[in-house]
C-alpha cells in the first residue's frame, strides 16, 4: 500500500465546542480552500472539559465530549469520499493525572510498582531519600501535612468496593493493606453489636485476613501476568 503524503494540512483542535460533526460539517469548505488533510489534535478521551485533548485519561475510548466514535468515523468516511486524508497528533505519554478518571494512574497510586500499569509511567521508585523508597510523592496539600490534617481537610470516604482519601476536588486510592485500618475500626465496633458469631463477622474478618496477605506493592508482575492485565 502506498503511503499518503499530504500536500496542505489544516490543525483542528477538537473538544466539546468543537466536535467531529462539525468537522465533518466543513469538509467540502475546506477542499475548496485546497485542503488534502485535517491534522487532529489526539482523539482518545481525555479529562472532562479538556480545551485541547492532550490530558488523555482513557486510551482506549475516543472522546465522547468530541462525539465519539460514530461521529468520528462518519468524518473519516466523509474525507475518504473526498480524497482527503486524517492525521492525528499522537503524544503516547501525554495523560491527565489529576482527576480520578485516569483508571492507569490510579491503580498505580492503590497499588504502586505491583500495578501492572506502573511500567508506564516515568516513576523514580529508588529516590535519594530512602524514606520515599516505592513510594510516589504528590505535591499536592496546599499547606504543611500536620496543619492540613488537624483542619479535617483529608477526610475518608467508601466507593465502589474501596476507601478513597480525599482532599477538596482531589481523590487518592487508598492501598488495600492499608484500608485494613479502618476495617479492624468497623470490626471492633461491629463485633460489639453483633457478637463473635455472626455471619458478618466472620466475613468481615475474612476480607481482613486476606488483605493483610496480600504481596507487597513492591511486587512486579510477571510480563505473562501484565500482558494479560493490559
Amino acid at each position: 500500500m502506498q503511503a499518503r503524503i499530504p500536500v496542505s494540512t489544516y490543525r483542528l483542535q477538537f473538544n466539546r465546542e468543537f466536535t467531529f460533526e462539525q468537522a465533518r460539517a466543513l469538509a467540502d469548505y475546506f477542499a475548496e480552500l485546497g485542503v488534502t488533510d485535517y491534522y487532529s489534535s489526539p482523539v482518545l478521551q481525555a479529562r472532562p472539559g479538556s480545551p485541547h485533548g492532550y490530558d488523555i485519561v482513557e486510551h482506549a475510548r475516543v472522546n465522547p465530549e468530541a462525539g465519539g466514535e460514530e461521529q468520528l468515523d462518519a468524518l473519516l468516511q466523509t474525507l475518504r469520499g473526498r480524497g482527503m486524508g486524517f492525521l492525528v497528533d499522537v503524544v503516547p505519554n501525554h495523560m491527565s493525572i489529576v482527576t480520578a478518571e485516569n483508571r492507569w494512574w490510579q491503580d498505580v497510586l492503590e497499588n504502586g510498582q505491583s500495578s501492572p500499569h506502573a511500567r508506564y509511567f516515568d516513576i523514580d521508585w529508588n529516590p535519594p531519600n530512602p524514606t520515599l523508597k516505592g513510594r510516589v510523592l504528590l505535591p499536592i496539600l496546599g499547606d504543611q501535612f500536620g496543619r492540613v490534617l488537624e483542619r479535617g481537610e483529608l477526610r475518608v470516604s467508601y466507593r465502589d468496593g474501596g476507601f478513597l482519601l480525599n482532599y477538596w476536588e482531589t481523590q487518592l486510592p487508598v492501598a488495600a493493606r492499608s484500608s485494613t485500618l479502618v476495617l479492624r475500626l468497623a470490626l471492633e465496633s461491629a463485633r460489639a453489636t453483633l457478637g463473635e458469631s455472626d455471619p458478618n463477622i466472620l466475613e468481615l474478618e475474612s476480607i481482613l485476613s486476606a488483605l493483610e496477605n496480600l504481596p507487597p506493592r513492591t511486587e512486579t508482575p510477571r510480563a505473562s501476568t501484565c500482558w494479560k492485565s493490559c
